[in-house]
């Protein structure tokens, strides 16, 4: 359960990277550099996504668990 809490809290923090980065790119003038900040949301993407399959992994090991102990 313990890893299932680590990939949300994962997921939140990459969500909140992503919107950060988007809201600079979409305001005119907000962004210091357009190019860092694009890559700042394609990392943040990329994490939600790492974060995602570490989510199912640790489901499918719960699933796997119970099956061994029903």
């Amino acid at each position: 359960m313990i890893s299932l809490n680590t990939a949300v809290d994962g997921m939140q923090r990459a969500e909140a990277g992503f919107n950060r980065a988007a809201a600079k790119i979409a305001r005119p003038g907000a962004s210091d550099s357009p190019p860092s900040d694009t890559v700042d949301l394609l990392q943040s993407k990329n994490d939600f996504e790492a974060n995602l399959k570490s989510a199912k992994v640790s489901d499918e090991m719960t699933k796997a668990t119970l099956d061994l102990l029903a």
